[in-house]
């Protein structure tokens, strides 16, 4: 355990205890905002801490008196078995953490090979995606859909937020990072008529979304398009060009959104998607400029590689970074996908422990 580490944390919590506590701070609510933030994520050390620094006191005290008073003596033995898990829990703490655990995400859906199965299956993880947000008291807004006629999805993006004041490993990020990646399906598609199984997949993209924005986007570089808001097959659902296209010409990357009630708040939105965007390909960028330092066997996995398999036939779903199976495929696309993410979740932490 990192002594030195742990010592500057502490400090660290007790200045921002200090300046939380002064009215002044709370003028510039984007600080107080951050500083929050900040707090809270110290908080855990702290308790972890105080927690091991009682049970070391109380062992020492145990120990002294155990040569007059039996009962002393196994009250040390119990505290000596609970030092080790509550030096285990302090240094997972300390491990580095993800600065985007406690960020709400836009999270995008993309129907690929397979055609219309294709885009039914694309709805049916956006259907999986929104039902486990609603079991943890998310909200989701949708940005921008385009449907298929079959009541698929052809693409769909969405802002995933969590309730204000949430702890960090509750963010949306921490629960959802490791979905980006191709999600491929087996299953007899409605529209085959020999009861064959078919493999088709749909895409998942997720970018945490900053509250402070980080990514600057010059005017000059955007291309801005507005058109009328469309529904299934194409069909116009509104009267004024509401809907904003906007393209990033350095880059190429193409937002859209027709789900807010003007141009203006769709332009708005888009702008900050596109500002998400941005920022998860800089990110990309540094990591693989320093690929020799990553600690995260789960986190390093390329976007374009198949991550997950949904078998309908056998009801399993299998998850190919960890090995992780198992035969509840109909929960999960309810949205139970606890198992799953806590899964991946302790390949990563493991990862970080032996790095």
């Amino acid at each position: 355990m990192e002594t030195s580490k742990l010592d500057e944390l502490l400090a660290e919590y007790a200045d921002l205890e200090q300046r939380l506590a002064d009215p002044a701070v709370h003028a510039d609510q984007a600080d107080a905002r951050k500083l929050g933030r900040r707090y809270a994520q110290l908080a855990p050390v702290v308790r972890a801490s105080r927690e091991l620094d009682r049970a070391r006191a109380d062992l020492a005290a145990a120990r002294e008196f155990a040569s007059e008073d039996a009962g002393f003596a196994e009250e040390a033995d119990t505290l000596a078995a609970q030092i080790p898990g509550l030096e285990e829990k302090l240094t997972e703490l300390l491990l580095p953490r993800d600065p985007h655990d406690a960020s709400d995400v836009l999270l995008e859906v993309k129907s690929g090979e397979g055609g219309a199965e294709s885009a039914l299956f694309a709805g049916d993880l956006l259907r999986m995606y929104m039902r486990f947000a609603e079991r943890r008291g998310w909200r989701v807004d949708v940005l921008d859909t385009a449907e298929s006629d079959l009541g698929g999805v052809k693409e769909v993006t969405v802002a995933v937020k969590a309730k204000a004041g949430h702890a960090e490993q509750d963010g949306v990020w921490a629960n959802l990072k490791f979905e980006g990646g191709v999600h491929r399906v087996q299953r007899v598609p409605v529209t085959e008529s020999q009861g064959r199984v078919h493999t088709s997949a749909a895409g998942v993209l997720v970018y945490p979304e900053p509250e402070d924005v980080e990514v600057e986007v010059d005017e000059k570089d955007l291309r801005i398009d507005v058109y009328r808001s469309s529904g299934p097959g194409g069909q116009s659902v509104n009267t004024t060009d509401s809907a904003v296209r906007i393209t990033h010409q350095p880059t190429g990357i193409v937002v859209s959104c027709q789900n807010e009630k003007s141009q203006l708040q769709n332009k708005q939105r888009a702008i900050q998607v596109l500002q998400a965007r941005l920022q998860a390909m800089a990110e990309e960028e540094a990591e693989r400029e320093v690929a020799e330092t990553r600690r995260s066997q789960v986190r390093t996995v390329d976007r374009s590689e198949r991550i997950r398999t949904y078998n309908f036939p056998e009801n399993r779903i299998s998850d190919h970074r960890i090995n992780y199976k198992a035969y509840n495929l109909d929960q999960v696309l309810d949205g139970d996908l606890d198992a799953v993410l806590d899964a991946l979740l302790a390949a990563d932490r493991q990862e970080r422990l032996a790095a």
